[in-house]
């Protein structure tokens, strides 16, 4: 994400309208607009992944999965960011073309470039969205998965998901997103990706 030199700062109505005219997106914060650069493959994959198999789950209940192309407003006024997955179960989003207000389920893929950042602020503004019930962080570069999610004292708690973890007995554990009752093993999100030579023991074969 790299932020785009302007004379001035935009309103959010003025940004929405300029980002429609442009070759690339563009994240929007507090006047500003960022860049949205290109992820490595093994980032698109997961993404993938996981989108298929959770239209595959939650479109029988009336709800939609979008990825990296669809934005998502932590309100009219802003912040607006793409995540990597999002899945939104509210009837006010059932019919947006451009923007989704009322997620569930936002997920973002790690990067070096974004890490600290998809942690930090990115999380701090997604929290400010009221139907927000689950915000995932999965890795690229092996297996491991963090759910932050809505306790019953409105509070958020995470559970981590990694391969060590998750294998008791020889048996795969699955990674369970509360928020939209999906249930999957943590290989699946990582079908066709290629680690790291020194994560090659965590590698998925295709």
């Amino acid at each position: 994400m790299i932020a785009q030199p302007q004379p001035q700062l935009m309103t959010p109505q003025e940004y929405l309208e300029w980002e429609e005219q442009q070759p690339i997106k563009y994240e929007y914060m507090n006047g500003e607009v960022f860049a949205m650069t290109g992820g490595i493959l093994p980032h698109n994959s997961i993404a993938l992944n996981l989108a298929s198999a959770l239209k595959n789950k939650v479109r029988s209940k009336g709800c939609k999965v979008f990825m990296a192309d669809a934005k998502v407003g932590v309100s009219p006024n802003g912040p607006f960011h793409y995540p990597d997955v999002m899945v939104t179960c509210d009837s006010r989003d059932l019919n947006a073309r451009k923007v989704i207000y009322h997620p569930s389920l936002i997920v973002e893929v790690l990067s070096p470039g974004t890490e600290a950042f998809d942690r930090g602020k990115k999380f701090r503004h997604y929290r400010k969205i009221q139907t927000l019930n689950e915000y995932v962080l999965i890795e690229v570069d092996r297996m491991n998965v963090e759910c932050s999610r809505i306790n019953e004292r409105g509070k958020w708690e995470l559970t981590i998901y990694s391969l060590e973890e998750t294998i008791i007995n020889g048996t795969e554990l699955e990674v369970h997103f509360t928020s939209v009752d999906f249930r999957c093993p943590i290989s699946l999100l990582y079908e066709d990706v290629v680690f790291p030579e020194d994560n090659s023991e965590d590698s998925v074969e295709s």
